[in-house]
């Protein structure tokens, strides 16, 4: 009877910290130049990665005004775009984060619509150029799964609590949300990949010389000018205590009912 509540145990405090996990930021950024003084900006420009999006890492720093989101600090998840696009990246795919009073995502691109000539098609209602999106599939796919993080994270947690109350082993039901932090890594470096290999394909790329490159997944890398940071945040850890415990506690259930 022990063994049968401890695993029930376990994986009730897992489901506790998958709810906590989805708040929390996993993995964050930064980037540091000599034109970024840590008078500045002590931690770079830093931008923090959650599941269900990106976020503004520099809350709290004196920062240049026209750089201000609000009286805290200044927003740098805006600067590494700006970065970004300088050496011809897309816009940051911002998830559950992007500005809800914009038409469009500030990742979505867009170009004008041309006859067999190569000319632009111009609207006759309003006398401008017919615009078409061209957004790239990868980030509108990458967009819908942080979207959907909050209804996922659910799905995990559901499977969790079946996983203790149904007396079958169904050792399936731990081991699914366990995988959290690797389900993570693989989208982030998958996407670091993407990023990297998709330069000055949307009118940016100043430094034409810089060729497609994979970003520093962890630790510290060089790109142009700046120096690169990338590290796990305290969600990361959250993650992998969750896939410990739920590990232990399907191994625990297995033995248990093999013995019963």
């Amino acid at each position: 009877m022990k063994g049968n509540n401890t695993y029930k145990i376990l994986a009730g405090l897992a489901a506790v910290l998958i709810i906590v996990l989805y708040f929390l930021p996993v993995w964050w950024v930064a980037l540091q130049s000599i034109q970024y003084p840590k008078t500045m900006y002590p931690k770079g420009i830093r931008i923090n990665f959650k599941y269900n999006g990106v976020y503004n890492g520099c809350k709290g720093t004196k920062e240049r005004a026209e750089l201000a989101s609000d009286q805290e600090g200044a927003n740098c998840l805006v600067e590494m775009n700006a970065i970004n696009h300088f050496i011809g990246m897309y816009h940051i795919v911002q998830g559950v984060n992007s500005n809800k009073d914009r038409k469009y995502p500030i990742y979505y691109v867009f170009d004008t619509k041309k006859d067999a000539n190569g000319n632009e098609i111009i609207d006759p209602k309003t006398g401008k150029p017919v615009e078409i999106d061209v957004t790239p599939k990868a980030l509108k796919t990458l967009d819908k799964i942080m979207h959907a993080s909050p209804y996922l994270f659910a799905i995990l947690v559901l499977m969790v609590i079946a996983f203790i109350f149904t007396k079958k082993p169904n050792i399936w039901l731990a081991i699914i949300p366990a995988m959290l932090p690797i389900y993570f890594l693989v989208v982030y470096i998958y996407y670091l990949h993407w990023y990297g290999h998709h330069l000055s394909m949307h009118g940016g790329g100043a430094f034409r010389g810089i060729k497609p490159f994979m970003p520093t997944v962890f630790g510290e890398g060089k790109v142009a000018q700046f120096t690169t940071l990338s590290y796990p945040d305290i969600g990361f850890f959250v993650g992998l205590l969750i896939m410990i415990l739920l590990i232990i506690a399907a191994l625990m259930k297995k033995k248990s009912l093999k013995n019963n």
